[in-house]
């Protein structure tokens, strides 16, 4: 019997959210961070979490820490105090078992999870990969019922195999949270989140002259790489901020929600499988989202915007 499609709940006006990141793992994360603590007019963030990645061989505990870390130079950078809203994830990967790997970031998300929000649900950012979010449904299951997830990470399903540096990281916890059931609006890198390019000379126009935050940006992107005539990046991670901030920028469709092979390739659940609200974004609007991201930038500058987490 085939299951009716069901699309994920539509963003709210006021946005209630907490965001995961792996944010120093490369520098598109940290555009997002920025973009969702410029937004106070339109996203409630609660609190940042730390995510873990592994590169070289060194330990995700090493990630999670510098995430940390990193989340900290962009806040003393916008002058907004962490007053506990940062929390250090997971410092390892699920294993096969899926047995939680429960931290400060997982425990404090089931927390936020719980709390009466007179009938909204709480909006997960996921720009990482899922340890603490998966962490966080194994340990407390029920608050997929009170959350909605937005993940930047993996390929579409129409892609030979979805493999991505979000997901490879942690399949294990890629598939606890597209078997959940939580609502989950998927949005795949190529494709999608691919259109989000820029380049050192926008960057130079439009961010490096908006004070220290905007140095810093500009800064961390030209040292990112080898720049030369042509030279752009993707800010992959801009998706989703974007998407909470107006849905209309990310255009997507509900489409029969996967689960993740054993060879990281989507498949087709059983039909049996429990039903539950998915969505795939197959575009992203760059223009609006840097022009939103640009504006702002120049507003906290001009001292016509403040940067922070919700009251």
């Amino acid at each position: 019997m085939q299951h009716h499609i069901l699309s994920p709940p539509t963003p709210p006006d006021r946005v209630q959210m907490v965001l995961d990141t792996d944010t120093a793992n490369e520098i598109d994360d940290q555009f997002a961070v920025v973009h969702a603590l410029l937004s106070q007019d339109r996203l409630r963030l609660e609190a940042i979490y730390a995510t873990l990645f592994s590169r070289g061989g060194r330990p995700p505990a090493d990630g999670a820490a510098e995430s940390e870390a990193e989340i900290h130079r962009l806040l003393d950078r916008l002058g907004v105090a962490a007053d506990g809203r940062v929390m250090r994830g997971a410092e390892q990967f699920l294993a096969e078992d899926r047995r939680s790997v429960a931290n400060a970031a997982s425990d404090d998300l089931i927390r936020r999870a719980l709390q009466p929000r007179e009938g909204r649900r709480l909006w997960v950012a996921a720009i990482g990969a899922l340890t603490n979010v998966a962490s966080a449904l194994v340990e407390a299951p029920q608050i997929a019922e009170r959350i909605a997830v937005v993940w930047l990470g993996g390929q579409s399903q129409h892609s030979h195999d979805a493999r991505e540096f979000n997901l490879y990281q942690d399949p294990v916890a890629a598939r606890t949270v597209f078997d959940s059931g939580a609502p989950l609006v998927h949005i795949p890198c190529y494709g999608a989140a691919s259109h989000l390019l820029t380049n050192a000379a926008e960057l130079d126009a439009y961010v490096r002259p908006q004070g220290a935050i905007g140095e810093y940006l500009a800064d961390i992107f030209r040292d990112h790489h080898e720049q030369y005539p042509g030279r752009t990046k993707e800010i992959w991670d801009l998706a989703a901020s974007g998407y909470l901030i107006d849905e209309s920028w990310v255009p997507r469709r509900s489409v029969p929600r996967p689960t993740l092979s054993q060879d990281m390739k989507w498949s087709m659940p059983p039909e049996d499988a429990p039903n539950a609200p998915f969505a795939e974004a197959h575009y992203v609007r760059r223009d609006p989202i840097f022009h939103d991201l640009f504006s702002k930038l120049a507003e906290f500058h001009e001292g016509q915007r403040t940067a922070g987490f919700a009251v």
